[in-house]
């Protein structure tokens, strides 16, 4: 069944409702640095470059995993996720988007929800010749980004097999409008100071980028009117949202794959639960817990391993 809506996830009695659920975690859950994980540049086809943390477990199988927008490598859900599979004995990949690294890349693209480019990059390197099985798992803007990739049937690897993807925001722009609310607006804020300080550092190696209008924005949708759409190529922000939305390519993934979407999720709207359009999909399910909030699904079953963790594993795992 597509469709899973007897999630089994059960929140800490004390986080009390889906801002609690996110905040918690990015603040409070710390966890130990593996000091066997290898730091690996990956060169890109237009001379650019971004960074990877290669945990190799000599596997035949390795998971790759995807952060969110302004996020990096070293979050607690990415450290924790990668964790939990190099503990089952998995090679991990946890890659860096262009510029999330503390560095200005080298080209006047960096990334965005539909940027797959460099995901694709990532896969090369993960295609070694004893591995059997890739794997994926995203988060936020992650999660977008792998099932656009999915989505894109002819380019699929054969030996990616399987996706577990969290807090997505399928529909974009109805994502932009719900992260702007008022009541979201410490989120937006701290999306919209780093967003800037990027580009305002780009601009000094990329000239013809126009910073005058840094000041006047105000939400995300204007940020991406004024950069991240004209930067990557796109008419404005409405085309952007509506060429990468993973919602609109949701009916060409034939991988197994796993969305988990809180209902309390702060920054998804309604239409990143599309129960109708995935009720009889046979490749891709929907599990909507009743909280776990954005990128949270803290536990406290005694286990140093979240919840999001075991449920990526376990599914995975079922679906080789």
């Amino acid at each position: 069944m597509a469709l899973i809506t007897n999630s089994s996830y059960k929140p800490p009695f004390w986080l009390i409702n889906g801002h609690f659920d996110t905040i918690y975690p990015a603040l409070f859950r710390k966890i130990p640095d593996d000091a066997s994980k290898e730091n690996i540049s990956i060169k890109t086809p237009d001379c650019d470059s971004f960074g990877i943390n290669y945990y190799n477990r000599n596997a035949d199988k390795t998971v790759i995993i995807s952060h969110g927008l302004e996020g990096n490598n070293t979050r607690p859900y990415v450290l924790g996720m990668a964790k939990t599979f190099c503990d089952h004995g998995w090679n991990v990949i946890a890659w860096n988007y262009r510029g999330c690294d503390g560095k200005t890349n080298n080209s006047i693209r960096s990334y965005h929800s539909g940027f797959t480019e460099d995901l694709i990059e990532t896969i090369k390197f993960a295609d070694r010749k004893n591995i059997k099985t890739i794997s994926f798992i995203g988060f936020s803007l992650g999660g977008n980004l792998t099932l656009k990739y999915l989505g894109n049937g002819k380019r699929i690897n054969s030996k990616v097999k399987n996706a577990v993807v969290f807090s997505v925001p399928l529909d974009l722009y109805r994502g932009c409008l719900k992260i702007s609310k008022p009541g979201n607006l410490i989120y937006a804020q701290r999306f919209l100071n780093s967003l800037k300080k990027k580009v305002k550092e780009k601009s000094k190696r990329f000239p013809e980028i126009d910073t005058t209008h840094l000041s006047k924005i105000r939400d995300l949708k204007t940020f991406d009117d004024y950069y991240t759409a004209p930067m990557h190529g796109f008419k404005d922000a409405m085309d952007y949202y509506n060429s990468c939305s993973a919602l609109y390519v949701l009916d060409q993934i034939k991988t197994p794959t796993l969305i988990v979407n809180a209902l309390n999720d702060p920054f998804l709207p309604i239409d990143c639960y599309p129960s109708e359009r995935l009720r009889d999909h046979p490749w891709v399910h929907l599990e909507t817990p009743e909280r776990g909030g954005h990128v949270g699904f803290c536990s406290n079953n005694g286990l140093s391993y979240y919840w999001s963790e075991q449920r990526a594993l376990e599914f995975i795992s079922s679906t080789l």
